[in-house]
């Protein structure tokens, strides 16, 4: 992802000028689902891409393992991205899609919650500590650079910790999304189960005008925040209030991760059936969507959370216990 944003950063514009350029247009710009109408709600366009939790390269953060890094530039980028795609879908399971975030105005608590689950501490369930030892169980060195699939495998395994949230987090394999496994494997929750990602607009159809992509930039490197006295958190660096960016679409790189959330089941057969109208009728297709577990394929079990106890923030002294995570070394598991 690095790379290629350096590779193409000629070809990124401010957006302030991208909102210039379309003015006087009835174009339409969709952000996570929803749609905004660019002639006459570029205010309330700003304020939804502010409103996302954008996390970045931070420094001067406790040592990832006690003697690891103090900071993730260079290295953490898509881990950055992934605590981003899942914030965004714990910002939808409590406060809604239609929530927005405002400067210095207070907030529902479960808001403040979400974004300390994420806060560069070894204690917090999806901080880039435990993201980084996580990934050491699928070959990556702490202070490696991670792909999107690894990002994808480490919150899957993650998420089996996070009894808050009680998420489903289902990871295609093949490019292949089987609908009988996500339902089966929603149905062993004890709470509500979700796959993780956003939620599917009521329409998907590209405008063809522009298929250009707004994003949030990982690549800026800001101090690390911690929680204050009274258990609150600074948010203002985990909001976005410069202008995004933008990059036309055929310049992405081709190893992605896409994320969808549901809440209910019936939001998931929703989902399903967009898929089916909108993008598998295409001949060139990002993935396929099958009704029946593959025959060929091993048989599906669903994840379960290891049988380990533990209170807080502990070091597990033997990875025994963390078989079916292949785990080279030893993993901190949270009490959230």
């Amino acid at each position: 992802m690095e790379s290629v944003l350096s590779k193409y950063e000629n070809q990124i514009t401010i957006f302030t000028d991208y909102l210039e350029e379309y003015s006087d247009t009835d174009e339409l710009v969709w952000i996570l689902g929803k749609q905004h109408l660019l002639k006459t709600e570029k205010s309330k366009l700003l304020s939804d891409i502010s409103a996302r939790l954008w996390f970045t390269y931070r420094r001067k953060f406790s040592p990832i393992g006690g003697t690891g890094p103090s900071s993730d530039a260079g290295w953490g980028c898509m881990l950055r991205c992934g605590q981003m795609m899942l914030a965004q879908a714990l910002i939808c399971r409590h406060l809604g899609r239609d929530w927005n975030w405002e400067k210095q105005k207070e907030q529902p608590k479960e808001y403040q919650r979400i974004l300390q689950c994420f806060l560069d501490r070894k204690d917090c369930c999806y901080s880039i500590h435990q993201m980084a030892q996580m990934g050491v169980g699928e070959g990556k060195s702490i202070g490696e650079w991670f792909g999107p699939n690894t990002v994808a495998q480490v919150l899957k395994k993650l998420a089996l910790f996070d009894e808050w949230n009680s998420l489903a987090v289902y990871v295609s394999m093949d490019n292949t999304v089987v609908i009988e496994d996500i339902k089966k494997m929603c149905c062993v929750l004890p709470l509500s189960a979700d796959t993780a990602g956003e939620s599917p607009p009521d329409s998907l159809t590209a405008s063809s005008q522009s298929n250009e992509l707004i994003f949030l930039d990982p690549h800026t490197t800001q101090t690390f925040v911690d929680t204050e006295e009274n258990g609150m958190v600074d948010d203002q660096t985990f909001h976005c209030l410069q202008s995004p960016q933008r990059m036309n679409i055929l310049n992405l790189d081709p190893s992605v991760a896409l994320g969808f959330f549901c809440k209910e089941e019936k939001d998931f057969d929703n989902w399903c059936s967009l898929v089916q109208k909108e993008i598998l009728k295409e001949n060139l297709r990002m993935f396929e969507l099958v009704q029946k577990h593959p025959s060929h394929w091993p048989p599906f079990v669903p994840p379960t959370k290891p049988e380990v106890t533990t209170t807080g923030a502990e070091f597990i002294d033997s990875t025994e216990q963390l078989e079916e995570f292949d785990l080279e070394e030893d993993f901190e598991i949270l009490s959230v």
